[in-house]
């Protein structure tokens, strides 16, 4: 809670505010009693003399009073809904733009689904804890000790009647509070394994019904469900004792202060209207115990929840923008040269990538190949830094990337991922994510060169049309050269495809490979392919191989010289055509 206690500080005046409210607020619950007692032991003597004049005198005041209360109360609700409501949405909005600029290490260290969770329930269990604590720092507090003060200044005799029944919620609320805790903390890691199966489950649907999987995929999620349910019912029942516990307390009180009051009126040590005030403060001090009571037990599991936000908001990306980053503004063409690239993922034992060296050159085509598990997408992976390299460079244009701003070097860049991801939205406002402002003849020119252009033309809509969430509702094809386009639109200087042509049929993706070459002019294309015929066509082949360079050249040199690609090759396109 500490951590957080910045996004506090412009609602300070707020807060202030919300203060002075409660601690109206409470003076007035305070003065209530008092005024009944007055009505009580002396209204019954003035109503012979002056009855109109006391009862519409005192009886106004208290009303006064009451409505002060009440609409104190009132504006206290209000400012803390919206004290509340508007730190929860700065924390999310925090938590988001946090996440947006994660490297992909902070993403496997931090689960989608975990996120997800940290950003709704935990922020949504700190917005509740921060409503409970502005009204439980003033309100309680005064209302406790004033009710103490004003009862025992009445007959401090009686002290007991109210110690005994605070050190039974005393011993209730600290058993409460040792059962709940541990499963309040327990609570936030079945919620986020909830998420992860349901998220995992329904991503992968497709694959669970071509295994025929659903039965076993339901058991799964339903343990993790059942688990969720008998932790959430555990706590549910341990709280449920407060209250009917509670009131049997209240109630108990109630009575033994009735019983005890008769006998101090009968030996005329009290009054029947300090009876009655006497029970008031009672009764108000055992709430204003129950009220700071309930923020301790609400406490351990806001604190787990605002500590797994507060982990997210301290987490510094491993990608840095240097102090005073370079610039390739003012380059047309740039080339990609990998320097003795070494590449390790995070917490694995092998390298990724050995040494790899070689230069893409604007102006040209550079296929990346290899066999399965080469390191072909970490490779490409590191031109955009979704990952540094772990030495060895990545030289854009002749500048390291990592001196360059993340902006500039992303700005630079199209990159085209290998499993294609769409927003829910249009075609159009799809190809616009890359950029906003583009006009509608570069729109149909990256469809164009996407072999898009009739899918688009016969579609109902056009480019209005809907695309679905992660573009379901468009064949595979369909929805790699809705991202090939794209990063088309976006103009870059350097692109990449990872493997982002393999749902093609052989016809579209070397029609996509033509207009590449015909249109991209002095672009640096870089091409991670596993098919050789798509390799054919480049001005330079890469060949990795257990994360070494195995080879580098064209078809010709690369049949003769390089045993790797000359399997590719040959099991692909056969003897005759390979030659």
């Amino acid at each position: 809670m500490i951590q957080l206690a910045k996004y506090l500080k412009p609602y300070s005046l707020s807060i202030a505010a919300l203060m002075l409210l409660l601690f109206a607020q409470a003076n007035c619950d305070l003065a209530l009693p008092g005024y009944m007692a007055r009505i009580v032991n002396v209204g019954i003597q003035q109503v012979s003399t002056a009855p109109q004049g006391f009862m519409l005198r005192v009886g106004g005041e208290m009303l006064l009073i009451a409505l002060l209360s009440a609409l104190a109360q009132i504006a206290s609700g209000y400012l803390s809904a919206s004290v509340s409501t508007g730190i929860a949405r700065d924390i999310r909005s925090a938590v988001f733009a946090k996440a947006e600029g994660f490297s992909q290490r902070e993403f496997d260290r931090f689960s989608t689904a975990s996120l997800i969770t940290r950003a709704n329930n935990d922020v949504l269990q700190v917005q509740m804890i921060v409503v409970v604590l502005a009204r439980a720092v003033v309100y309680p507090p005064i209302l406790g000790v004033g009710g103490i003060v004003h009862a025992l200044g009445m007959n401090a005799s009686m002290w007991w009647i109210i110690a005994a029944p605070v050190a039974m919620l005393v011993i209730l609320v600290g058993s409460v509070f040792a059962l709940a805790v541990p499963k309040f903390r327990a609570s936030r890691g079945l919620i986020d394994r909830l998420t992860l199966v349901a998220r995992e489950r329904l991503s992968g649907l497709l694959v669970t019904r071509a295994f025929n999987r659903e039965a076993g995929e339901e058991e799964r999620f339903d343990e993790a469900n059942q688990d969720l349910r008998r932790n959430t019912l555990f706590v549910n029942r341990t709280m449920l004792l407060l209250m009917p516990s509670m009131m049997l307390i209240m109630n108990g009180v109630s009575v033994l202060i009735a019983w005890v009051g008769a006998r101090q009126i009968a030996a005329s040590a009290m009054r029947v209207g300090d009876v009655m005030a006497f029970m008031q403060y009672a009764l108000q001090i055992l709430i204003a115990f129950l009220m700071m009571s309930g923020v301790f037990i609400m406490l351990p599991s806001a604190a787990v929840s605002a500590g797994r936000v507060a982990e997210v908001l301290a987490t510094e990306s491993s990608l840095k923008d240097p102090a005073r980053p370079k610039s390739i503004a003012g380059r047309r063409a740039l080339d990609v040269e990998f320097s003795d690239l070494r590449f390790r993922y995070p917490g694995a034992e092998e390298e990724v990538l050995r040494g790899v060296s070689f230069t893409a050159e604007a102006g040209a085509t550079t296929a990346i190949i290899g066999p399965t598990g080469a390191g072909k997408s970490s490779l490409v992976s590191l031109i955009p830094r979704l990952y540094d390299a772990s030495s060895g460079s990545v030289r854009i244009g002749g500048v390291d990337a990592r001196g360059l701003s993340q902006e500039e070097l992303r700005a630079s860049i199209g990159y085209v991922a290998q499993k294609a991801s769409l927003f829910s939205g249009t075609i159009e406002s799809n190809l616009r994510f890359a950029k906003e402002d583009a006009t509608k003849a570069e729109l149909e020119r990256a469809l164009r060169m996407a072999q898009l252009g009739d899918f688009v033309e016969t579609r109902a809509g056009g480019l209005a049309a809907e695309i679905a969430q992660g573009g379901v509702n468009v064949s595979g094809g369909q929805r790699q050269r809705l991202a090939i386009a794209r990063a088309l639109v976006k103009d870059p200087r350097i692109l990449v495809f990872d493997d982002s042509l393999s749902a093609l049929d052989f016809r579209t993706d070397s029609a996509l490979r033509s207009a590449l070459r015909r249109e991209m002019g002095d672009r640096t294309v870089i091409m991670v392919t596993q098919r050789a015929a798509t390799a054919l066509s480049a001005d330079k082949i890469v060949v990795l191989d257990e994360g070494l360079v195995a080879g580098v050249g064209d078809h010709k040199s690369l049949m003769r010289d390089c045993p790797t690609y000359r399997e590719i090759a040959l099991s692909q396109l056969g003897a005759e055509v390979a030659a």
